[in-house]
């Protein structure tokens, strides 16, 4: 599958792809009622411009016949985060039940969706490629499989309380 033109194809739906994420945790912001949820999107914002950066160097490479360079990622890469300690873990899924907190628990089930997706494309994609695109690919991969990751601990979590909550008050 190497190539160029879907290469170019991939990385520019990816690219796309990348963008929605970010406007999406952006847009969410503005719904979020939990500051240490405020933290960790805007966080994840940083990762997407970050995720957004690599592939435009990628495209950029291979639009002009180089094959990916991706021994540059280091100067892009942030460092791991749990996004949020155990405590704001806690407090926020305190929060979430005790105030009813159904636009939080949307949008972290609505991020949840979008991170596998990608996590998933990314990793069929690399199936298909060979060399540094591959390699690039894999990577990104990982990159959302740690953001879906999170996002699904949250979602498991607030549905098994809603599930236990008495119900009628």
């Amino acid at each position: 599958m190497e190539e160029k033109g879907a290469l170019i194809r991939i990385f520019e739906y990816a690219l796309n792809q990348e963008y929605t994420g970010k406007s999406f945790f952006e847009t969410s912001l503005s719904r979020m009622a939990l500051g240490s949820a405020i933290s960790a999107f805007k966080r994840l914002i940083q990762e997407e411009e970050k995720h957004i950066e690599f592939i435009s160097r990628i495209l950029d490479d291979i639009k002009s016949g180089r094959s990916p360079d991706i021994s540059q990622i280091k100067d892009i890469v942030l460092e791991p985060t749990n996004y949020f300690d155990e405590r704001a873990k806690s407090e926020f899924l305190k929060q979430c039940i005790e105030e009813s907190m159904v636009p939080d628990i949307t949008v972290f089930n609505t991020a949840w969706l979008i991170e596998k997706d990608l996590s998933e494309f990314y990793a069929n994609m690399a199936q298909k490629a060979e060399g540094p695109s591959k390699d690039a690919l894999l990577m990104l991969s990982r990159w959302e499989k740690s953001h879906e990751m999170f996002f699904k601990q949250f979602r498991d979590k607030l549905n098994q309380l809603y599930s236990e909550m008495p119900w009628g008050g």
